[in-house]
């Protein structure tokens, strides 16, 4: 219950990542390939957990896990340069861009399907 009494919807978790999906720009795994080939300063920011991560990953992607990006983010990556955030399957990249967006970054996107969509659709695999 709030402070006055009324009664509040409690939402779930899937209810802030649909949220969040209505407030960021999100993109296909082919449209982030193009993107990453055309502008070599676009940022691919995986934000899954280690043991993800030490599974496979994109090339040059910086490893940020979701739970250390709001007080990581800032001392390393400024706030104009292009962002693709990506996690497992686009749930977590979601809530991420939500968060880095309203942080001030102003070029921040969300990749559809995550570090799957971008297997599937052909992107290389880092496993080092």
């Amino acid at each position: 219950m709030s402070v006055d009494g009324a009664r509040r919807r409690v939402k779930s978790g899937n209810d802030l990542i649909e949220e969040a999906r209505t407030r960021v720009r999100e993109v296909t795994p082919e449209a982030t390939l193009a993107r990453v080939a055309a502008e070599p300063n676009v940022l691919l920011l995986d934000i899954r957990e280690p043991n993800e991560w030490n599974l496979g990953h994109a090339p040059k992607a910086l490893f940020m896990p979701r739970g250390t990006l709001e007080t990581t983010i800032e001392s390393v990556v400024e706030r104009d340069r292009p962002v693709v955030v990506y996690c497992a399957s686009g749930n977590r990249s979601a809530l991420a861009a939500d968060t880095l967006q309203q942080m001030g970054y102003t070029d921040v996107v969300s990749l559809i399907g995550g570090f799957r969509g971008w297997v599937e659709a052909g992107g290389d695999i880092d496993d080092d």
